[in-house]
Formats: C-alpha cells, sequence, structure tokens
C-alpha cells in the first residue's frame, strides 16, 4: 500500500472517440488483474477515510481497496457487497468525481485521487465472472411480505434486503422491464443493459416476484395492492418534467428528455419505437440543441453523437464550474465532438409549418414573443431555430450559487431541428392519481417520510428516492432502500411479537 508516491493516477483505457461514438457500448475497456491492483494499491490507508465519509452507502472503500492489492479480489468482493446492493452499477454511473474520489485525501495533496470506480467495477465484474455472485437464499422463510412499487434502484434494493431475510416480496412497475432509469433513462455507454437484467434476474431466481406492465391507479388499485401486503414501500421515482414557459415550447421536435432516452433505449433493446422509427426521437442528420446542465443533459448529447446528428449543442445559464453535472462527463461529450455554450438560455422557438422546407435561417421570429409568422398560422409548428439569449453570473441566489442574468441585446438564433428539454424533474400528483387523499406531501409535492424510518402518513406505508428526495442520485436511492428495508423488518416483527402476546 501507500504507493501513490511512485505510481501515477491511471484509469482504464479508453476506447477513441471516433470509436465510441458508433455504438452504445460502454466507453471504458476493462482493467486488466495486474493494473487493478497496481492502481489500489495507491490507497494511503488513511485514519479517517473522506472517500468512505463522503459515499451515501459509507461504503468500506479502504478496506476492498486494500484487498484488491493484496490479490484477494473474492474478499473485496465481499466487502463492497455488504454495504452496497450494487456495486457494479455504482462503479460504473456514480458522479465518482463529485462523491468518494472528489474527497480522496492523496487528491488533496497533489498526488491524483485513487480510481476508487474502476477498481469497484473491476472487482465485481471479477465476481460475476467467477461465479461469486449467487442467488439469495433466505435461512428461513416468512409469512409476511412486502409490496414494493417502483423497480427502480431503490426499490430493487429493499427488495433484496427484504428477501435475504425471508420475506415474501412482490415488485410492481409500470414497465415491461424492471430497472426503472437504469434501464431506461440511463444510456448503454455508461450503463450496458445487461448489468441490470443480470442483477434483477438473480432477484428472480432469489424469490422476489415482478409485476410488470402494471401501472397503479389504471391497471390495480393502491388500495388493493395494500390488501394483499403486510407492508407498502412506495420507490416510484420522478418522472415528470419541468417545461419551458417559452413561445413554441410545443413545437414538433422539441421534446422532453426521458422521452428520447427512453425511445433510444428501446430502440437499443430492439423493441419497436414508431417515435424512434418515425424520426421525431432520433437524432440523425439533425442539428440538435440540448437545455441543461445535468447528467441527463449528457446523457441527451452523447446519445445525439451516436445517432449520427449532424451537430450537438447544449446550453446551460451558467458557466462550467457552476454546472450540476459531473465534469467526467462534460469532458467525454467534449472529446465526442459536443459544443458547450455555457452562459446561455433559451428565451423563444422559431419554426415553420409542417411541410415548408425553409432552413433555420429563413425562419421570421417575432423580436418581442418570439412568435411563427407566416404560413404556420394555425398550423403545429415545426422547429427551426432557438433565440439563445446569453447570460452573465450575478449575485448569489438562495442557494449560495451566483444567478444568472440576462444580458441586454445579447441574443441570436441557434438553427435546429431537434430540441431536447434536459430541464430536470418533478414528482407525479400520487395521493390524486392513487385515490389517496391521506398520503401526505411536502410543498414540493414529493411524498413526506420521516428521514430515519422512512414511514408515510399512511400506517404500514414507506416511501423511498427520488419520490422523497427530489431528483437525486441512484446511490442514495439504494442507501435509501436499504435503510427501508431495515425499518419494514424491525416493524414487521414487533408486530408479530406483539400478536403473539
Amino acid at each position: 500500500m501507500l504507493r501513490f508516491v511512485t505510481i501515477g493516477r491511471e484509469m482504464p483505457e479508453k476506447r477513441t472517440p471516433d470509436e465510441r461514438a458508433e455504438d452504445f457500448h460502454e466507453i471504458y475497456r476493462e482493467f486488466a488483474d495486474r493494473k487493478a491492483t497496481e492502481q489500489a494499491s495507491r490507497c494511503s490507508q488513511c485514519g479517517v477515510p473522506y472517500c468512505q465519509s463522503h459515499c451515501p452507502l459509507h461504503n468500506n472503500i479502504p478496506d476492498w481497496l486494500r484487498l484488491t492489492a493484496e490479490g484477494r479480489t473474492e474478499e473485496a468482493y465481499r466487502v463492497a457487497q455488504s454495504t452496497n446492493t450494487f456495486p457494479e452499477i455504482c462503479g460504473r454511473i456514480c458522479p465518482q468525481d463529485r462523491l468518494c474520489e472528489g474527497n480522496c485525501v492523496i487528491e488533496q495533496s497533489g498526488h491524483g485521487t485513487v480510481t476508487i470506480g474502476a477498481i469497484e467495477k473491476y472487482v465485481t465484474d471479477t465476481a460475476w465472472e467467477r461465479g461469486w455472485v449467487r442467488p439469495i437464499r433466505p435461512a428461513t422463510e416468512r409469512a409476511e411480505s412486502v409490496g414494493i412499487i417502483g423497480a427502480g434502484p431503490g426499490g430493487l434494493a429493499a427488495a433484496d434486503m427484504l428477501r435475504r431475510q425471508g420475506f415474501q416480496v412482490t415488485v410492481y412497475d409500470r414497465h415491461d422491464r424492471a430497472g426503472g432509469l437504469l434501464t431506461y433513462g440511463i444510456p448503454g455507454f455508461k450503463l450496458e443493459k445487461h448489468v441490470v437484467e443480470r442483477r434483477v434476474r438473480l432477484l428472480e431466481e432469489g424469490g422476489v416476484e415482478f409485476v410488470l406492465n402494471t401501472d397503479v391507479g389504471p391497471d390495480i388499485s393502491f388500495d388493493a395492492i395494500r390488501g394483499r401486503h403486510d407492508a407498502v414501500l412506495i420507490a416510484t421515482g420522478v418522472y415528470k418534467t419541468r417545461d419551458l414557459d417559452l413561445d413554441n415550447a410545443e413545437a414538433q421536435g422539441v421534446v422532453r428528455a426521458l422521452d428520447y432516452l427512453t425511445a433510444a433505449n428501446r430502440a437499443e433493446f430492439g423493441d419497436e419505437v414508431p417515435d424512434f422509427a418515425d424520426g421525431e426521437l432520433d437524432a440523425r442528420g439533425k442539428r440538435v440543441v440540448v437545455i441543461g446542465g445535468g447528467d441527463t443533459a449528457m446523457d441527451c448529447v452523447r446519445t445525439a453523437i451516436r445517432q449520427g446528428a449532424l451537430s450537438v449543442k447544449c446550453l446551460y445559464r451558467r458557466d462550467r464550474a457552476n454546472m450540476p453535472g459531473s465534469q467526467r462527463e462534460v469532458a467525454n461529450a467534449e472529446e465526442e465532438g459536443v459544443e458547450f455554450v455555457w452562459l446561455s438560455t433559451p428565451s423563444a422557438f422559431a419554426g415553420h409549418a409542417p411541410g415548408d422546407a425553409r432552413q433555420a435561417d429563413e425562419a421570421e421570429v417575432d423580436n418581442a414573443g418570439g412568435d411563427v409568422t407566416g404560413d404556420g398560422i394555425g398550423d403545429m409548428p415545426v422547429i427551426s431555430a432557438v433565440r439563445v439569449q446569453r447570460m452573465r453570473l450575478g449575485p448569489p441566489d438562495v442557494t449560495g450559487r451566483q444567478a444568472p442574468e440576462a444580458i441586454e441585446g445579447a441574443d441570436y438564433d441557434e438553427p435546429a431541428e431537434l430540441v431536447i428539454k434536459a430541464l430536470g424533474f418533478e414528482p407525479e400528483d400520487i395521493p390524486r392519481l392513487w385515490g389517496q387523499p391521506g398520503l401526505e406531501v411536502t410543498r414540493w409535492g414529493t411524498i413526506r417520510a420521516e428521514h430515519a424510518t422512512h414511514r408515510t402518513s399512511l400506517p404500514g406505508v414507506y416511501a423511498v428516492g427520488d419520490i422523497v428526495r427530489g431528483a437525486s442520485l441512484v446511490v442514495w436511492a439504494i442507501r435509501d432502500g436499504r435503510e427501508a428495508a431495515a425499518r419494514i423488518a424491525a416493524d414487521l416483527a414487533a408486530a408479530v411479537e406483539l400478536a403473539a402476546e
């Protein structure tokens, strides 16, 4: 250990930008055994490991790095798995530059962070290849059952933990495949879908039941689910897209990020996707503008590159240093040909009438309102350009970040045939959709749940993940799912003891 002074930081080799732009496979090649052990040996084995304290799961990172450096890979996997239900997923998609690696002590001392994420991926992929990952086999079966609504990371993490304790677990999801955003939101170049599918199969083999293509409300009532189970966990995530209050915001060619990414992922699965097949959600041959600066925006710009877009530009109202997305993802996108237009925001969309072949530079936009003029009146216009407003950073806002301000007279038209809105997500109105007025929500519309117990206002009903936190990271959903599973198990055990008295 402690070899960071003599051995430099080294990530797994990246495929070239030209090569990776041709497919949706992951961009990093695999670590060789020797390279993984060498990089793990750079860990300084801190007395106070900031990497661990800044990990939402508080993974025992120094411990499994030491075991990896010593060639004890199976033991390293066991340690990693003990605190993280899906280490092979977190190793791929966690923003390590903002969490564990960003707080590495040797990084602060100028030696370059330990490549924690890449080593975690190596350890867990090796465990799968060598058969160390096995289905759940509870020591004792329990009669109590738990219904989980939502097959995303929070729901799946809870299902895993509850099933290990012998509870009967049923997971309900509106989609035809489990995984939530892991399956349909995150592109394959960050998380290849076989990684999610094999984990779902493992849960099925361990006794977790999946009820897919089932939307709570239209297909099955929430009361019916409560009646079938001793406890219910809500882990639906947030899927309602924030929007822009701009002229022509509903023009053809202006699409939501989640619709775009879902179509792209379904197409990669080989599904029939009419909106992709007719070109509406396909970037091929188009000038693409993505609005937003988070990780979803990064997924969109890099997907558009792989679909063969003519050009891809990303508008963000703040500068690079203040964007919420991963800087590593920004660098990957730039390598692949994405152009970032910092300190810019859309102020209007220009369009032309359906069937009109005018190019974007011929589109007529009223400077005051951005209205389409001419033969587009009366029809849904087709996007042809984005009116871009230049910004500058002013005084800090309520969050402490510098608030963007418009620069008067500094606007221009950016030609575009596809505009993707990656503005973040909000919760759906679940109490109304499910007919549950007693299910309390916060002023943001998220479900109100106790921080420590994840209990909601309804007896026997718990909630985790983004539907409680708002749009957040996968690793936080995993943590919530594991915590809620422990509380549900304790509450059900207490109820059994009380009934026996």
